[in-house]
């Protein structure tokens, strides 16, 4: 089943003819996010799509799916019609409900937010809407119960987000970070340090592989005694976690080179065995470096780790701030606008990776 996540990268050189959509779809025995996507949206390339808008497939493998499970569909025609969405100066089509940030969003704010560039398609400046995540939270913060005003100030300088601007309390919030494992390691800096807000959308972290070593990765065992690579300054809570513990246990062997084209080279060395990262960065990274035709993910996705507004816990109102953020996300999360979020700016990232 391995080469079904290979042939993902293979497919998107060129899609399949879309079949007829239906809202909701029923797993058979067999089936995986890439059939589902083939046989119902015409493109296998699009198995994001559905489990990104479908939390019960978002732990465990990416190929054995629970019998019996619905899973809401998006239509075969619905990301071609929404992926280029205009940036946030222009109009909007009234048919595409993007988040509009006024009259909220202004200068002399309430609440003061920092964000950076350059981590497309989450937050980007010249991405449309500035981003996926830029419009969940514009658009969390429009259906809040307690509307507040705020601002977006842009600091393409990521190291001094946490400290000292939100440390500090310059700013009241921050996005996007991942969360440690705070319960496992409650000393952590970032937890011992900031709140975190529910997730506002999960990431999946893939190992990817050389296709001539055809390693399997059905259970965490499979994975004791190889060599991983991420490069230094990305998190590896995941790789030691509580029910893992790759790393302490010394079970996993982890190199840490500059850059996520160095993992790569040392994988086509084969000085490492795996590359670990998440899904964007990764198959961004093997289109570029066409490697297409030599390097895979596996079946199983390493994680799965959420992305998240954090806010100190020095801040005063801290607190108040978090649960108006997560009452406005949770009511955007039961409605179709956070989906069509979501579907059309996936959507959009899979087909500039095939242009």
């Amino acid at each position: 089943m391995r080469w079904a996540v290979g042939a993902c990268l293979v497919a998107m050189f060129g899609a399949g003819a879309a079949q007829a959509c239906a809202p909701n779809y029923t797993v058979q025995t067999g089936d995986t996010l890439f059939s589902i996507a083939e046989e119902q949206l015409g493109d296998l390339t699009k198995w994001s799509l559905i489990f990104y808008t479908n939390p019960a497939v978002q732990e465990g493998s990416l190929v054995e799916l629970p019998d019996g499970i619905v899973l809401k569909l998006p239509c075969a025609d619905a990301p071609a019609a929404v992926a280029v969405a205009p940036a946030p100066e222009a109009p909007a089509p009234a048919q595409i409900p993007v988040s509009d940030p006024t009259p909220l969003q202004r200068q002399d704010a309430e609440i003061n937010i920092v964000t950076g560039s350059n981590y497309a398609p989450f937050t980007d400046l010249d991405w449309p809407g500035q981003g996926m995540l830029t419009e969940v939270v514009n658009a969390a913060f429009e259906v809040t119960p307690e509307p507040a005003t705020y601002a977006i100030t842009w600091e393409n300088d990521w190291s001094r987000h946490l400290f000292p601007m939100l440390d500090s309390t310059e700013f009241d919030m921050g996005f996007p970070w991942f969360k440690p494992d705070c319960a496992g390691n409650p000393g952590d800096e970032r937890c011992a340090n900031f709140h975190f807000s529910e997730p506002l959308v999960d990431l999946v972290i893939l190992a990817f592989a050389r296709a001539e070593d055809d390693i399997a990765f059905e259970t965490d065992v499979d994975m004791h005694g190889k060599r991983l690579c991420r490069p230094i300054g990305y998190f590896i809570h995941d790789l030691d976690r509580a029910d893992r513990q790759w790393l302490s246990r010394g079970l996993v062997t982890l190199e840490q080179p500059a850059t996520p084209d160095a993992c790569f080279e040392m994988l086509l060395a084969g000085t490492v065995d795996v590359v670990a990262l998440n899904e964007f960065l990764g198959v961004q990274k093997v289109f570029e470096l066409g490697l297409t035709d030599q390097v895979v993910p596996l079946d199983r996705a390493l994680s799965v780790e959420g992305l998240h507004v954090v806010i100190s816990k020095k801040h005063w109102r801290g607190t108040t701030h978090l649960y108006r953020f997560n009452a406005g996300l949770a009511k955007l999360k039961q409605s179709d606008r956070y989906n069509e979020i979501v579907s059309r700016h996936m959507a959009l990232f899979w087909d500039q990776i095939k242009q």
